[in-house]
């Protein structure tokens, strides 16, 4: 559990697939929570927490299932308001004395609907409808429904499947909604948000520059006088722990930068520029090209090419690493959502967090500590702290990047040849949507070196070279993506810059699949 001086909203999740998404819109309007599994959520859990509000969230299981999901009787007794949303509302009626019945073809509801006031006081639902007698469009995914509502409960609105859509118990401040209002399809729902933490007391004291020098002060205590080694990739994550660590432990802090070889044009004299002259931090710049390069020569299965990178890097890092006197802590760019993922709902064995976040086990190989100044936030919330930190947007802005960097846009054998052509033509692209002033409008933007050759002419001669192919998303976490729709007049000016700027290239792609059914990077 969180150690924290802010005022703190619970979220009980139940297994919905959108818990995070409850998170987040509450996140955006400076209001702390946390979201724990509703097997850990106990009696004394929630006296210890102690919430100034809670959540009870959506979920797959139904009521009437012996065994099914309950919060603990300590969030009713705990005297602050509760917001019961789908499985949510139905666990709150059952357990407060309604009558909860399983789906029938008349009740459930899947996909848009629309809900309608009921005449009733003044409270933060009611004043929810824009014009307050209006009807608002919400998102409904639910099989069984509410027949019954609880004693001390009134309708405050329906909808055409749920009679009882929006219910409470003013009293008690007990709010309950039939839908989802933190997805995309309730256009309205972060005002609903809002109206509740509004409604249980929160002044919004959740902000980066609190955060700041929360955590300034939290990594003091934890490292006192020791020495600290951070990962430095020069991605988001990263680069905003170790300006954050810089800033609470000065030269206590040593960034080692694995350089493989396979970044992209110009990016490593821009980490260690940014890092080493403009925040003279120490910095360890591990220019390994040859070693991984050597290793990846004649292979060309992506699984045993991301193999020989993660050992390589493993070595490389703890090589340079070990030359550290008095390290004890490893610093990670851990975030929210790596917290959350390690946490398994069933309440088995916690998944495997993603290895560019555990970095390959090496803290407890190298018998070091973890300091993790971002596990409390999600990815919107980092770049919002390097904003605070002074970050240039062209580094808070920048588009994910893996950790196998180039390799994983190189289907086939890793070449220096095919390695320069794809750093150029991906520059050119780049440069093209920074012109058009597309960048901050995509998720993710590069080009892939396919593996074959075409013909093709340019002047009098024949040409036979690589074709690549183009890749843009728009996408909110990287879990799901769409295409970018490029109008074809930037297709085509894009494609003839890269052949005509780029030696090697003689035919330019584009690749419209969604994910799924692809992935967003090429391996």
């Amino acid at each position: 559990m969180t150690d924290t001086s802010h005022d703190r909203l619970l979220i009980i999740d139940f297994g919905s697939q959108v818990t995070q998404l409850i998170a987040r819109r509450l996140r955006e309007l400076n209001v702390y929570c946390e979201i724990h599994p509703y097997q850990n959520v106990t009696d004394a859990f929630v006296k210890e927490f102690a919430p100034k509000a809670i959540i009870f969230s959506g979920g797959p299981d139904s009521v009437m299932r012996e065994g099914s999901p309950r919060p603990p009787k300590a969030a009713y007794e705990a005297g602050v308001p509760i917001l019961g949303i789908c499985y949510g509302q139905q666990v709150m009626m059952h357990d407060l004395g309604g009558k909860v019945e399983a789906g029938e073809h008349a009740t459930a509801e899947f996909g848009r609907a629309y809900v309608t006031p009921t005449e009733s006081r003044p409270n933060f639902v009611t004043g929810w409808f824009m014009d307050g007698s209006g009807q608002e469009q919400v998102w409904m995914s639910h099989g069984d429904h509410v027949s019954e509502i609880a004693p001390g409960f009134e309708v405050l609105g329906t909808s055409p499947g749920a009679p009882f859509a929006m219910t409470a118990d003013l009293e008690r401040k007990f709010y309950a909604v039939q839908f989802h209002p933190e997805v995309h399809h309730t256009p309205n729902g972060a005002t609903l948000y809002e109206n509740f933490v509004r409604e249980a007391g929160f002044s919004g004291d959740w902000t980066m520059g609190a955060y700041r020098e929360e955590m300034i002060r939290k990594i003091r205590e934890q490292v006192g006088d020791k020495q600290v080694i951070c990962g430095l990739s020069g991605g988001v994550d990263s680069s905003v722990a170790a300006i954050l660590l810089h800033e609470a432990i000065g030269d206590q802090l040593t960034c080692v930068f694995v350089d493989h070889g396979l970044l992209r044009l110009h990016e490593a004299e821009e980490v260690v520029t940014m890092f080493r002259d403009n925040y003279n931090l120490k910095l360890i710049h591990a220019d390994e090209t040859e070693l991984f390069l050597g290793e990846l020569e004649g292979q060309s299965d992506p699984e045993t090419k991301r193999k020989i990178i993660g050992k390589l890097f493993i070595d490389v890092f703890q090589k340079h690493a070990d030359t550290i006197e008095g390290a004890e802590f490893l610093a990670q760019g851990t975030l929210y959502p790596d917290v959350i993922e390690s946490v398994s709902f069933s309440g088995g064995p916690s998944v495997t967090i993603k290895s560019h976040h555990n970095v390959g086990g090496l803290p407890e190989k190298m018998g070091l500590k973890l300091v993790e100044p971002l596990r409390e936030l999600f990815k919107d919330e980092v770049r919002e702290l390097g904003r605070e930190l002074g970050l240039p947007q062209s580094f808070i802005g920048r588009h994910p990047f893996p950790g196998p960097g180039l390799a994983i846009r190189c289907p086939g054998e890793i070449t220096r040849e095919k390695l320069e052509i794809l750093r150029k033509a991906d520059a050119v692209y780049i440069d093209q949507i920074r012109k058009h002033g597309l960048y901050d409008d995509i998720w993710q933007a590069f080009v892939a070196i396919l593996p074959v050759r075409t013909v093709g002419v340019m002047g009098d001669g024949r040409t036979y070279d690589f074709a690549c192919a183009l890749r843009a998303v728009t996408s909110v976490d990287g879990m799901t993506a769409d295409y970018y729709p490029f109008e074809h007049s930037f297709l085509g000016e894009t494609a003839t810059r890269i052949i005509n700027e780029v030696k090697g290239i003689n035919r330019v792609t584009y690749d419209i699949t969604s994910k799924p059914p692809g992935t967003i990077e090429w391996e």
